[in-house]
């Protein structure tokens, strides 16, 4: 089988160095959580297709299968050692206090088997109750975020060289340029939704000028999840585009997702669509598919972080949760 190689972006590590990042990650945000020892084999069948870029959380519940697999992947000999991959993890709520983000991160490298994440993120931007992990959170539960002190701590977890990288994810831009006045080593990443029926150009350009690096998640619309939507895979303007180029419907959003810049980091759990997902960097777009996409899909925030948002808590309605960005 021949690998395919995946091209990578350099994101900021630290005040002066950069890190390579596969563009493309194999996601395990899902609904229902996957079986873990499905995972773990999956994982290892990506790994043997060229898949380098693993992301996870502790409320995925995917860490420690992940763990499994990266240590099987070296023991066998199919990467030469760790640092092949690139490995993200993110802060879950209840964590995101002071004196509990070191402790969080070793928890994670614990069950991934690691010494070091290569990228480390501020989850959503909203504390809870410290030391409840219930999934969703309870609406008594949410606390606003001390953004001061949780970034601190994330800078410190970089200082201590137990993430390489550290951003931010679900972060609109008036609370990615709050992190921005605040911090010491600036974010290197924002992981958002993006995809052709929400393209995100304001934050992408806000990114941009900051030397932040965007990755989009549910590139393809989240298939099967709870907050998945089918409007990406039933986009006309997609399907012809598709059929013009002889690709899927789900090679040409990620292509398209790829010329624009970004990384991303999209789920299967099939050989066949890992595969597939995989051949998209060898052909492109034409300039006019290109304005198709920009200008003939109706743009829809779909994932508007219902599940953090409660009257109770300090964000009380989709528009405060994105600051408008709606």
């Amino acid at each position: 089988m021949s690998l395919i190689p995946v091209p990578t972006l350099a994101i900021r590590s630290g005040p002066s160095g950069h890190h390579s990042m596969p563009v493309l990650g194999f996601g395990t945000a899902a609904s229902p959580i996957p079986e873990p020892t499905m995972l773990k084999e999956t994982v290892i069948e990506a790994i043997k297709l060229g898949y380098r870029h693993f992301d996870t959380s502790p409320r995925y519940q995917t860490e420690e299968p992940i763990g499994e697999a990266l240590a099987e992947a070296v023991s066998l000999g199919l990467v030469r050692s760790r640092s092949e991959f690139f490995i993200t993890t993110k802060l879950w709520c209840a964590d995101a206090h002071g004196g509990l983000v070191v402790p969080a991160i070793k928890r994670s490298l614990k069950n991934l088997k690691l010494d070091y994440l290569d990228l480390y993120l501020i989850h959503w931007p909203v504390s809870s109750k410290p030391g409840k992990y219930k999934f969703p959170i309870d609406e008594d539960d949410f606390l606003p975020m001390d953004f001061e002190v949780v970034w601190s701590e994330m800078e410190e977890c970089q200082r201590l060289g137990l993430a390489k990288c550290i951003g931010v994810s679900n972060f609109s831009c008036k609370k990615l340029q709050h992190i921005l006045s605040i911090a010491k080593i600036p974010p290197s990443v924002n992981q958002v939704e993006m995809s052709p029926i929400w393209q995100q150009r304001k934050l992408r350009e806000l990114c941009s000028s900051n030397d932040i690096v965007v990755t989009a998640y549910s590139v393809l619309g989240s298939r099967g999840a709870f907050w998945g939507t089918p409007k990406i895979m039933e986009s006309d303007v997609l399907k012809e585009i598709a059929e013009a180029k002889e690709k899927t419907v789900a090679q040409v959003s990620m292509r398209w997702a790829y010329e624009q810049g970004v990384s991303m980091v999209v789920k299967s759990f099939t050989k066949e669509r890992l595969e597939e997902n995989l051949k998209i960097f060898d052909w492109s777009l034409t300039e006019e598919e290109t304005q198709r996409i920009s200008t003939e899909i109706p743009q829809f925030r779909n994932l508007g972080g219902e599940v953090y948002i409660s009257k109770k808590g300090p964000i009380k309605s989709v528009a405060e949760m994105w600051d408008g960005e709606i």
